[in-house]
């Protein structure tokens, strides 16, 4: 199974984030997450065992965070818009390195993919995304984008 590890944001936030991207594509084209797809991923794993991950999930200990996004960027090597917190903070980076993420974790969350360069990216509205559970997701890939399943939730302290 193709898993990750991921923090969903609150009904409010995933819907100024999705109005912001819709409002953004009309300049850079490209394909925009759809609002319910919206997530912060916090390791991927890959093709692994549901088994070892829970193990995984279950053996971590971290606080609640939250993440308050303030930047928008264009990445050009992927072609994708996305964004993220100034400064990660620390709880989030510990919880993405416990759970088998990358070092150096770049907390991101990305809004269009196949996008062109805009000419200027628009001012982001106020966000706070408290963290304060993560999920193990399935990714089942498809042609109009990947379908993710929920198999299981972690709260955290």
């Amino acid at each position: 199974m193709r898993l990750f590890f991921a923090s969903w944001p609150p009904p409010a936030v995933a819907r100024a984030l999705a109005l912001w991207a819709r409002g953004l594509r009309q300049a850079c084209g490209g394909r925009a997450t759809a609002e319910e797809k919206i997530h912060l991923t916090l390791a991927f794993l890959g093709d692994a065992e549901p088994e070892s991950a829970l193990a995984t999930a279950r053996g971590v200990h971290c606080v609640a965070s939250a993440l308050v996004l303030t930047q928008a960027r264009y990445w050009a090597h992927n072609r994708i818009v996305w964004v993220g917190p100034e400064q990660c903070p620390a709880s989030l980076s510990a919880l993405a390195r416990d759970l088998g993420g990358e070092r150096g974790f770049a907390a991101h969350v990305t809004l269009i993919r196949k996008a062109r360069a805009p000419e200027r990216l628009p001012a982001l509205p106020a966000l706070e995304w408290p963290v304060e559970e993560f999920l193990l997701v399935r990714s089942d890939p498809a042609p109009e984008g990947s379908r993710y399943s929920v198999l299981d939730r972690f709260a955290l302290r």
